[in-house]
């Protein structure tokens, strides 16, 4: 998924926390006070009509809820079932694009992986379970949250534990802290800019269409990208939507293309084979 990666402090849209009578209470006003927003407590998300998104919490853990009737489901991040679970119990995603761009299938090597715009975690998840250590930046605090809850989740589940426990949330700046960082220093930088808008006709997924509304465009993609260079050892893979244009910088050394988006891979020098 996608994510932002130079500020923890951006302006957090028109939302609340609410739960249901399941929701952790604790939780919700600790999410609350961290993101300085108001917990109107044990609510319907299809009732409420002043704010447009509602950070929810009910048995299955935090998610991002539209509001009002008639709004698609909530949006979590989640590693035990549903999309990443089907995914970790047919191998793990060794078959993925994302795979093929950090170069695992060429070699027997498992890089160390900063995942500079986190997101929901999605491809991070898959990376670590092939082997890589994988450092998590995502610095939306309300995608953050999502990303900490799921990841809290996923260590309690037997098969997901030992996969999540090469994940490592950080917080902060992701460009901040390569910024800090020597040359070579990480193994292989993997960006997932916020991709720009879509055609009005073009079908958006959901989960798409609620973190435009919390996030916005990524316009620093650039700086990141140029900060993920100076730190990278192997490698830079930068996913782009299929026809957009790269980020403006150095043109990238090979492209892996699917259906709806594609990688761009700046190689710097080979992995190693082990």
């Amino acid at each position: 998924m996608t994510s932002r990666s130079v500020s923890s402090r951006r302006t957090i849209p028109s939302l609340i926390v609410g739960r249901s009578p399941l929701g952790d209470a604790l939780k919700a006003r600790d999410l609350s006070e961290r993101l300085g927003i108001p917990d109107r407590g044990v609510l319907r998300p299809k009732d409420v009509t002043d704010v447009p998104l509602v950070i929810y919490l009910d048995e299955a853990g935090v998610c991002l809820q539209v509001t009002g009737k008639g709004a698609p489901g909530p949006v979590r991040a989640e590693f035990v079932s549903g999309k990443m679970g089907y995914r970790r119990e047919h191998g793990g995603g060794a078959g993925q694009l994302v795979a093929r761009a950090v170069g695992l299938q060429k070699s027997r090597a498992r890089p160390a992986v900063l995942d500079a715009t986190a997101g929901l975690g999605q491809d991070a998840f898959v990376l670590a379970g092939l082997g890589c250590d994988v450092t998590l930046f995502e610095r939306n605090p309300v995608i953050h949250a999502l990303l900490e809850d799921g990841l809290d989740r996923a260590r309690l589940n037997t098969d997901c534990a030992p996969i999540v426990a090469r994940m490592h949330l950080a917080e902060g700046s992701s460009s901040d802290w390569m910024r800090q960082r020597e040359p070579g220093s990480v193994d292989i930088v993997y960006l997932d800019p916020m991709f720009p808008h879509r055609d009005k006709s073009a079908r958006v997924k959901k989960e798409m269409e609620v973190f435009r509304q919390v996030v916005g465009e990524d316009p620093d993609a650039e700086e990141l990208l140029s900060a993920a260079l100076a730190v990278a050892t192997y490698r830079v893979v930068v996913k782009r939507p299929r026809k957009a244009p790269p980020i403006p910088g150095p043109e990238p050394s090979t492209r892996i293309e699917g259906k709806s988006s594609r990688y761009d891979i700046y190689a710097i020098k080979a992995l190693p084979d082990a």
